[in-house]
């Protein structure tokens, strides 16, 4: 082979690459973009979603309507959320306090 069939495949190859690359640029869905407030403000509202059907539950339980083993789960449900909304508050709050660290 020469040395300009060899260049000519090498540009044909990279012109199919980029071709490639292109429809698949094209074809990927685009990503949204999420609002923090918002999906903070989702969390929050499924924590205390949460929180309330433990309670019904728990209030139907006193009144003879449920099941014990239903108040546990909903209650350990709403245990878990809080604690994870605990816990990404604290990543937040430190990772603020980092930034405020930083020098300008």
């Amino acid at each position: 082979m020469s040395t300009t069939s060899i260049a000519n495949n090498a540009y044909q190859m990279a012109a199919k690459l980029q071709q490639q690359a292109r429809a698949m640029e094209d074809s990927a869905p685009k990503a949204e973009t999420v609002d923090f407030g918002q999906m903070v403000q989702e969390a929050v509202g499924t924590v205390v979603d949460k929180g309330r059907v433990a309670d019904d539950k728990a209030v139907a339980l006193v009144e003879g309507k449920a099941d014990v083993v239903d108040v546990v789960t909903a209650v350990a449900e709403t245990e878990i959320a809080l604690e994870t909304m605990v816990a990404v508050r604290d990543r937040v709050i430190s990772a603020y306090e980092e930034i405020m660290r930083m020098p300008i």
